[in-house]
């Protein structure tokens, strides 16, 4: 690796970390403890500094030196429908919808033919549940109520309850359905 290229990472990699915290260029020189032209001269490339220096500047922006110096990661990930998990519950199909376990947190799509129906698995106490109607009827029944989603609609409920969903309708329904765990004892 050229030093252009190291620097050049070096200058990107500021810019970034320096706009993402919504900071000017004074503000970041002043915590680092260099003066501003250093910070800028950094910043465009052409700057050689000094360990020192680069361990200032990665101390005022709270990340590793690493980070300063590391080529550029990507800022998203495309996750195809066919790679993210899929079960089947009776007629419905239900998938997830974070491809990374986030704790705590289950958000699922629903997809309901018509008349088609399945119970719900109740969940630890004082869990909550959401379910919004993306397309199609669908309609929840918790505790023996029965609520009626239109596109549009969003139900919250005790996820610790006898549920179960169902499509009413004479197309398929989709919805989406957020479970907010209360962690076990």
């Amino acid at each position: 690796m050229s030093d252009e290229d190291l620097a050049g990472r070096l200058a990107r990699n500021l810019r970034t970390l320096r706009e993402t915290r919504g900071a000017t260029q004074v503000q970041l020189a002043k915590l680092a403890g260099v003066p501003r032209a250093t910070w800028a001269h950094m910043e465009s490339g052409a700057a050689n500094p000094t360990l020192s220096v680069l361990h200032r500047v990665a101390g005022a922006l709270q990340v590793s030196l690493e980070e300063l110096l590391a080529r550029p990661k990507a800022s998203a990930r495309h996750y195809r429908r066919d790679s993210l998990p899929t079960r089947q519950r009776g007629a419905a199909f239900l998938r997830k919808l974070l491809p990374d376990p986030l704790p705590g947190m289950e958000f699922d799509r629903l997809e309901l033919p018509p008349q088609a129906r399945i119970t719900g698995v109740p969940h630890t106490p004082g869990t909550r549940e959401y379910l919004a109607c993306e397309s199609g009827t669908l309609a929840l029944v918790a505790s023996g109520e029965r609520f009626v989603l239109e596109v549009g609609d969003v139900v919250v409920f005790r996820g610790d309850q006898k549920h179960s969903y169902e499509n009413p309708g004479t197309r398929t329904a989709v919805g989406y359905s957020v479970v907010l765990l209360t962690p076990s004892l």
